[in-house]
């Protein structure tokens, strides 16, 4: 059988269902995985999967590969990537794979794993394709499969902390992903007012593609929030592992922003806590965080790579600016964008206006991501040659912690290799319009030197 190494990606394992991840080969996967968590000597496997119209089968055959390894598998169905994390830690495991696709379109799927305790990454990744190449791995074996649904836990263990100061009464769009299924329940049993859009789990995505990290997919609940009544409103990827943030006067609340929100509210009760964000947010984020006597840490873009900073430092909060948003006081350490809802709720139902709060947040002029195809695998090569040659003049402060970000006295401008397609990926901030457009003409100046078309 092949198995297809471009499936094999940075953070997961993902690919088109018809022609590269097809349920042979998510079979053959299980069977690594499942000898993996033997030799690591774990207790069984969590199995979930999301609402697109292949996870079902391809949970069947993960499961039956899973099996005949020899390891057990505790499969809780059509749930949230974060409540695999949270079944995690409850079924004592602290393994698990996910089925889901995130925010990629309809024809994909893939796989997110953790093996205890540690999402599986870069080499982690690499290797379950030499084994899957190679044969190593059980096979015929036979092991337990129970089954769990985890919830009414789920919602138990959050409503028992998170608490309302009074009613909020919100909008919520889950993109017809499986946040459908947690969201609106959890807020109600919160005590929100909560209108729902489009919460019915459907993995044709009917009405606009579930990632909130993309401003037109947000026009439907801004236009809703926007209505009498409405004090603020969230949204939902396919997996429910991000969060985004609208106000009542239709203004979104990038990632960046969410995190000096919840920077405050941590670091009152953990004085001097070390705060991590990724390369891509806002530099006035960090500024933010030591004013309210906290550390920031800035770390690689990826959610694994996040992950393993927070155990490194032990940091009490972590986000990134595509909405993963990670949680280490009162959580777990995961990034799950319906927890972070129930924090955010938390922190604005102590005020009359939730949406003024939101809008005194610190702000500049910034673009959004700007993605430039280069060939396959070339992204990486580019930077790498960047990193060594790049000349940017002026009071400059180069940072390589991923990629080429480069401060100035008034913005940053960023360019780094996409971990997941051939591009390169860019962002520019400043305190004006013209400061962001002479940041910009040193970019393409250095660019165009390898890159065909620099168009920004």
């Amino acid at each position: 059988m092949k198995y297809p190494v471009e499936i094999f990606k940075a953070y997961d394992i993902r690919g088109v269902v018809e022609t590269q991840l097809t349920p042979d080969v998510v079979e053959g996967i299980g069977k690594v995985l499942g000898t993996m968590a033997i030799e690591a000597k774990v207790k069984g496997l969590v199995v979930g999967y999301d609402g697109r119209l292949t996870s079902p089968v391809l949970s069947k055959r993960l499961i039956a590969g899973i099996l005949s390894a020899g390891c057990d598998v505790y499969e809780i169905g059509e749930v949230t990537t974060p409540m695999v994390y949270f079944a995690n830690y409850e079924l004592e495991t602290m393994s698990g794979i996910m089925i889901t696709g995130s925010h990629n379109p309809p024809e994909y799927n893939g796989l997110k794993m953790v093996m205890n305790g540690s999402t599986l990454s870069g080499n982690a990744i690499q290797n379950i394709h030499s084994r899957l190449v190679s044969g190593k791995y059980n096979d015929k074996a036979t092991a337990n499969h129970h089954i769990h649904d985890v919830s009414e836990q789920y919602i138990k263990k959050i409503t028992s902390d998170v608490k309302l100061k009074r009613n909020i009464s919100i909008v919520i769009d889950c993109g017809n992903g499986v946040a459908g299924k947690i969201a609106p329940k959890l807020y109600r049993r919160m005590g929100a007012k909560v209108l729902g859009l489009y919460c019915d789990v459907d993995g044709n995505f009917p009405n606009h593609h579930p990632d909130p990290s993309k401003p037109e997919n947000l026009s439907d609940l801004i236009a809703a929030v926007k209505k009498p009544g409405a004090e603020v409103g969230l949204a939902f990827d396919g997996d429910a592992d991000r969060l985004g943030v609208v106000t009542n006067d239709g203004n979104i609340i990038y990632p960046d922003r969410q995190m000096m929100l919840f920077a405050a509210d941590i670091l009152e009760n953990n004085p001097g806590a070390k705060i991590i964000y990724d390369v891509k947010s806002s530099r006035l984020l960090a500024t933010w965080i030591k004013e309210y006597g906290g550390v920031p840490v800035m770390c690689r873009t990826g959610h694994s790579f996040v992950k393993a900073k927070i155990k490194e430092i032990g940091a009490k909060l972590a986000g990134e600016m595509s909405g993963h948003i990670f949680f280490n006081d009162r959580w777990s350490g995961a990034d799950d964008g319906v927890y972070a809802g129930a924090r955010l709720l938390e922190i604005l139902s102590k005020v009359d206006d939730p949406s003024a709060l939101l809008n005194a947040l610190p702000n500049s002029v910034a673009t959004p991501e700007i993605n430039i195809s280069v060939g396959e695998g070339e992204q990486h090569k580019i930077v790498e040659i960047l990193q060594k040659t790049a000349k940017f003049p002026g009071n400059t402060d180069i940072i390589t912690v991923d990629g080429l970000r480069v401060e100035y006295k008034d913005g940053f401008g960023l360019v780094r290799a996409s971990n997941t397609t051939s591009v390169l990926v860019l962002r520019f901030e400043a305190e004006t319009t013209d400061g962001i457009e002479k940041i910009k003409a040193q970019f393409r100046d250095v660019l165009k030197k390898h890159v065909n078309k620099v168009n920004f």
